[in-house]
């Protein structure tokens, strides 16, 4: 798209780190929300300028992808948590009397399945991949085998992106870095792939989904 150029990865990464500054700053709910914000207006910034083509199309097989790869990746993560030394039971949150917490609904339910996917995406994937996929191809000179070469940088350069920024926000374990890592690979590949944001919203979503629902059933059934 060539009115995304390299000014908006500046406007990203400026974003992104007052985002990470003043989150870390505030804490907690708030903190998140900075963060999100600060996330969120270099995404409006971009798409004010114009949308590429066919990123917000949705098709009904989007659902299949989310759900049918987020259940694999979930899977993958349970072998990594065991891999990693872990004893493989079903996380749960730390609460006494297997109660849980207060806002889990708010900070997890609606923030880390609804909101945070959607914003995280569209920010590593609809803007970071999509400027980075651009500026390769263009400076490869824009032939046909640039293609392959621009979809692997943005792919592992927005994956790597996505995995600092939880490790800067709230160290992660060996398993939880590698489960995130393939987590934003398989999401970037599949925008390459479909030229559509729809399917990696969908994945992260169900991801998380899943991830909230073994730890509400491990706090009860502990």
């Amino acid at each position: 798209m060539h009115k995304w150029g390299s000014d908006l990865i500046g406007w990203a990464a400026l974003g992104l780190g007052a985002g990470i500054l003043l989150g870390a700053w505030l804490g907690g709910i708030v903190g998140t929300v900075a963060l999100w914000v600060g996330m969120l207006v270099p995404v409006l910034l971009a798409f004010r300028r114009g949308v590429p083509r066919g990123l917000l199309r949705f098709r009904g097989v989007d659902l299949l992808y989310g759900f049918v790869l987020a259940g694999i990746l979930r899977v993958v993560q349970g072998w990594l948590v065991v891999a990693f030394g872990g004893s493989g039971a079903l996380p749960s949150y730390p609460s006494l009397g297997g109660q849980l917490p207060t806002l889990w609904w708010l900070e997890d339910l609606i923030g880390g399945v609804v909101v945070a996917p959607v914003i995280e995406e569209f920010f590593f994937r609809g803007l970071l991949l999509v400027c980075i996929f651009t500026l390769v191809r263009r400076f490869a000179g824009g032939e046909q085998g640039s293609i392959g070469i621009a979809g692997f940088v943005s792919v592992v350069a927005s994956a790597g992106l996505f995995m600092l920024t939880h490790q800067l926000v709230s160290p992660l374990t060996p398993d939880a870095a590698v489960s995130l890592m393939l987590l934003s690979v398989v999401g970037g590949l599949l925008v390459v792939f479909t030229g559509r944001i729809w399917p990696a919203v969908l994945l992260h979503i169900f991801f998380n989904g899943t991830g909230v629902l073994l730890m509400v059933a491990g706090t009860l059934l502990g």
